[in-house]
C-alpha cells in the first residue's frame, strides 16, 4: 500500500530490519520488518489518533515517536484492513499537506479531495 503513493519510496536508514516509506524526504509510515506480529507506525491527527487508541486495543501511541501525532498499529487482523489503508493514506496526507504547494503540485496531490487545508 505504502508503495503505491505517488512519490513514495522506502528506505533502511536505522538497519535493515525497519522499513521506512518516505515522501519528498519526510516519514509516513515506519515498520519492524521482523516483527511478529507485524506494526506499523503511522503519522495521524491527535485527536483522530486518541479515538482509534479508545476504539482498537491494536492501535496504540507511536513506539519511540512524538505520542500526540503517531499511532503504532498491530497488524493482528483485530483492526480492518481498509481502515489500515485509510490510515496509512491519511498519514501519507498529513506530510504532504506540509509539503511547499510546488512539490504537492509535483505529486498530483490536491487538497481537496482529501478534505484537508491547502
Amino acid at each position: 500500500m505504502c508503495l503505491s503513493l505517488a512519490g513514495a519510496g522506502e528506505e533502511f536508514p536505522f538497519d535493515e530490519a525497519t522499513s521506512v516509506f518516505k515522501v519528498a524526504g519526510k516519514i509516513f509510515a515506519l515498520s519492524r520488518l521482523a516483527g511478529s506480529p507485524l506494526q506499523v507506525s503511522l503519522k495521524c491527527d491527535p485527536d483522530l489518533a486518541v479515538q482509534l487508541r479508545i476504539s482498537y486495543p491494536a492501535i496504540t501511541p507511536g513506539y519511540h515517536l512524538n505520542k500526540r501525532h503517531w499511532n503504532t498499529v498491530t497488524l493482528d487482523g483485530s483492526v480492518p484492513a481498509n481502515l489500515v489503508d485509510d490510515m496509512i493514506e491519511d498519514s501519507y496526507d498529513l506530510v504532504v499537506a506540509g509539503l511547499p504547494r510546488a512539490r504537492r503540485e509535483r505529486l498530483g496531490w490536491v487538497a481537496l479531495s482529501r478534505g484537508l487545508p491547502d
